[in-house]
């Protein structure tokens, strides 16, 4: 089996990946990067584990372009909700008329918490959109059913990166009981709520000498990740009064081994909180900012976990309650094959068939012609799925010299856009406080 996932991130080009993994082990994976501000690094891509037979960045419709001549029988949609939506379409019209075409999934990176009918309506058309718990699974039916749409593409599922529950200590060797903050790009959004989280990380440090605090961060200077990221913790870490102390520093790297080390996780409201449960690791959903939408903690209400850094400094180790993690996509006792399965038996039906109806999106310009139209062409695609004039995409017989100047030419361009995020705009706000 033959397997392209379209990622327009780090994250998502790890959810995609490993989706692709866990529906058809053993298929060759092609990956395709949307080119975009967010288009992953090397060093990202090297993080997630999964090697691909061929990766390379595409714009919209050099994928909608190739997706078909390249003969794959599964495409995993691993992007924004806009993008897939925009893919969809395009999609459909390169397939027109087509013997057969392949198996189109999606589905979300983690916790559904913001823009639930938005999202789920603009991924609507594909094959399959996975649910990642029986929470979800139920929510996506109604927000279908409530907009009368069809709902059997709804597949519940589990996140493709959840490993095995640890059943005993994490290794032989003799070491400090380990804290994680696992920090997010954007969620808390300002500078004072940042600090605060940063500031009473450290403060644990200091508080427990015999411990060591790891400030798990997503992104090293210079890259971006699903969230645009203003205020870097690295840059807030380098301004804190007298640095960090011995037992705390800032690490990076792949999550699932940063846990294999974790005895308690931190975090805002992270999908490494859902990975921290399923290994069986106690895991803090912080209130210290309050529990509200903006943040996303609101998801874990009920969930047991939901703590501050006073509470983590007395000595609160939360537990989480079994119910409710069964029913948000973390079995007690670990399990999720059962799942995967259920889902690649059916993505395995669907490629066998000799043909599969046309991609039939909820939006449409009758539907949506308000919407539906900008949607499309934010990825050079005009109402009816077909590229826009001069966005055909990069003939095949371009120069290697015109290609080289092509990359360099983006590669400047997410620099200069990298910086107006990261300096440029923080400073702005600042003046027009004064």
């Amino acid at each position: 089996m033959r397997i392209a996932v379209l990622a327009d991130s780090d994250t998502r080009w790890k959810w995609g990946a490993l989706t692709a993994h866990r529906l058809a082990p053993g298929a060759r994976l092609d990956g395709r990067l949307l080119r975009g501000r967010a288009t992953p690094t090397a060093r990202q891509l090297g993080e997630v584990g999964v090697r691909a037979a061929e990766i390379g960045e595409v714009t919209g419709t050099e994928f909608v372009r190739t997706a078909g001549r390249d003969r794959y029988d599964v495409v995993v949609l691993a992007c924004v909700g806009g993008a897939v939506q925009a893919m969809l379409h395009g999609l459909a019209a390169a397939w027109e008329g087509a013997p057969s075409r392949p198996v189109v999934v999606t589905g979300y990176v983690g916790v559904v918490y913001e823009k639930l009918a938005d999202g789920l309506l603009l991924r609507h058309g594909a094959d399959v959109v996975l649910a990642n718990s029986p929470d979800d699974a139920g929510r996506f039916r109604a927000v279908y059913e409530g907009a009368g749409a069809e709902t059997g593409c709804v597949t519940e599922w589990a996140l493709p990166f959840l490993g095995e529950r640890r059943t005993g200590p994490p290794d032989d060797q003799v070491r400090p009981y380990t804290v994680v903050f696992a920090a997010q790009p954007s969620v808390p959004e300002s500078r004072a709520d940042r600090g605060h989280l940063l500031r009473r990380a450290v403060a644990h440090a200091r508080k427990h000498p015999e411990r060591e605090v790891l400030i798990k961060l997503r992104s090293k200077p210079g890259e971006h990740t699903t969230h645009i990221e203003e205020l870097p913790y690295q840059k807030l870490a380098a301004r804190l009064p007298g640095g960090l102390p011995a037992n705390c520093r800032l690490v990076y790297g792949h999550m699932g081994e940063v846990l294999d080390r974790t005895d308690l996780l931190v975090t805002v409201s992270s999908t490494a909180a859902l990975e921290s449960l399923h290994r069986g690791i106690p895991t803090a959903v912080l209130t210290d900012l309050g529990i509200r939408e903006a943040l996303g903690n609101h998801h874990f209400l009920g969930s047991g976990c939901l703590a501050s850094w006073d509470q983590l400094d007395a000595g609160h180790v939360p537990e989480a309650d079994p119910e409710w993690a069964a029913r948000h996509g973390v079995p007690a006792d670990g399990s999720g094959e059962a799942v995967f399965a259920a889902a690649r038996q059916r993505v395995a039906e669907l490629a066998a068939l000799p043909s599969l109806p046309p991609l039939a999106p909820y939006y449409t310009p009758a539907t949506a012609p308000g919407y539906l139209p900008a949607v499309l062409a934010r990825h050079g695609l005009d109402h009816r799925g077909r590229p826009l004039p001069g966005r055909a995409g990069t003939a095949r017989e371009e120069s290697a010299l015109r290609r080289a100047g092509r990359a360099a030419l983006r590669d400047a361009a997410r620099g200069a856009y990298r910086h107006g995020v990261q300096r440029v705009a923080p400073l702005i706000r600042r003046v027009g406080e004064l």
